[in-house]
């Protein structure tokens, strides 16, 4: 519980309602060297904490907190959630051949190709084909900062692996580190956020009635907005018309949500619409990337004031890296923990990729914590995470974790089955549970981009 008390201190939360919090601890789930058990049970922890915190605030008829449960076999099924993905009987595609740690003539390097545009940028810096061996031979004689360099300055995905020191001594870990966790402004004064009562239903959905304009893609910025779903929000994610997504990918992260193409660009009126009713709105691209749409957080609370700006970064929203592309395994390649996963010939991985899932429950707790300091406070908010400072969270105790797996946890009670527009679905149940409030989402993942891009 120490760390999650933490993690709620810093989200700005009161510190006696962390006694609300029970757990179910079942060490040897996501067996690792580093404390990933506990840096999972946190990160949920205190999402479900900040749901109950908010249901409570907006139940009729008030009352206290609602018990909130964490178990660690919920979160570690959640965790691997694209593990356990079935549609229509078939497994999830997992990474694809050239996402992968390579050998190279002083170490290793971790290149990240699942999506075809990252690919073709990869083997054009390479200048190979789309040939393992080939790309193999290629990287064999150079060293992986030669690497990491060329194929960044060319829009595609590597970074050298790394030994905790060397990332210590890194100018972006410096940046990284004097961030907190979950980082919390307030942008103006904008006047206290009435919320209408919930309550005399089945479950009881702290996030009824709010709309969520989601502008995230892969897996961390997903699994937020997917979480706020499941507390009752009206979520709709855009994506650009001609960025493919991964169709398992969408799958596994699209429950409860919306979604629709949009260009920003082209379709301005339409994306005006909607950023007016909005009353969250979630990124997750490079800093920057979106601030002439008006998606800066200072513009967002001009247009919107009362308005919650939730943005997620790999590397964080400054320092020398703050504009570079990033997934978990290149986080983890960078800030030392492959090394420390890893055996002594070659590098490791984290049991699950812990830093989006963790980063995904880190910030939809700091908008639900934003939306109950509305309601006191007012001001519109803006809630920042970060794929690297989750990294630095789970280095800073160092080897304390359960490195050697303690007994197979089934994770059937944590599954579950439905019919949905892509077939038969077995996925995770959410982790994050608290009484009273809703243990599945209201609705399956549709197809990718078949909605339309208005409010409901």
């Amino acid at each position: 519980m120490t760390r999650l008390a933490s993690f709620w201190s810093g989200l700005g939360g009161e510190p006696a309602l962390v006694s609300r919090v029970t757990a179910v601890e079942r060490p040897g789930v996501l067996p690792s060297r580093l404390p990933v058990r506990e840096l999972a049970g946190a990160c949920v922890g205190v999402c479900a904490l900040a749901a109950a915190e908010l249901a409570a605030r907006r139940r009729t008829g008030g009352g206290e907190v609602p018990v909130v449960r964490v178990d660690d076999g919920a979160v570690a099924t959640a965790f691997v959630s694209e593990r356990h993905l079935r549609t229509g009987g078939r497994a999830a595609e997992s990474f694809a051949p050239l996402s992968r740690f390579w050998r190279t003539a002083d170490g290793w390097v971790r290149t990240h190709a699942n999506y075809p545009h990252h690919r073709a940028r990869l083997l054009s810096a390479l200048g190979t084909p789309e040939d393992p061996d080939e790309v193999a031979a290629a990287l064999a004689g150079r060293s992986a900062r030669e690497v990491e360099e060329t194929v960044t300055a060319a829009g595609g995905l590597a970074v050298a692996l790394r030994t905790p020191g060397e990332w210590a001594a890194h100018g972006q870990a410096a940046a990284v580190a004097r961030l907190p966790l979950v980082e919390r402004v307030r942008l103006d004064s904008a006047p206290a956020r009435q919320f209408a009562a919930v309550g005399g239903g089945d479950p009881l959905l702290p996030a009824a009635g709010l709309r969520v304009l989601d502008l995230t893609r892969v897996i961390a910025g997903p699994i937020a907005t997917r979480t706020l779903a499941l507390f009752g929000a009206d979520v709709l994610r855009l994506d650009p018309p001609g960025l493919p997504e991964l169709p398992d990918q969408h799958t596994d992260t699209g429950f409860g949500k919306r979604s629709a193409l949009l260009d920003l660009a082209s379709d301005r009126e339409v994306f005006d619409e909607l950023l007016a009713g909005a009353d969250v709105v979630v990124t997750g691209y490079r800093p920057g990337a979106l601030d002439r749409f008006g998606l800066n957080p200072e513009a967002l609370a001009e247009r919107r004031p009362g308005v919650v700006v939730a943005q997620l970064s790999a590397w964080g929203a400054t320092g020398p890296w703050a504009g570079r592309r990033g997934f978990d395994s290149l986080v983890q390649a960078a800030t030392g923990i492959a090394r420390v996963e890893g055996e002594r010939d070659r590098p490791g991985a984290l049991p699950a990729q812990a830093l989006d899932h963790g980063t995904g429950y880190l910030l939809a707790a700091g908008v639900l914590r934003s939306l109950s300091d509305q309601a006191d406070a007012g001001g519109s908010r803006l809630v920042r995470v970060a794929l690297a400072r989750t990294a630095g969270e789970l280095m800073v105790t160092g080897g304390s974790g359960d490195a050697v797996h303690g007994g197979e946890v089934p994770a059937t009670p944590w599954l579950a089955e439905r019919d949905s527009p892509l077939g038969r679905l077995r996925y995770a149940l959410p982790p994050v549970e608290f009484e009273g409030g809703p243990r599945d989402w209201a609705r399956g993942p549709g197809v990718w981009g078949a909605d339309a891009a208005r409010w409901l």
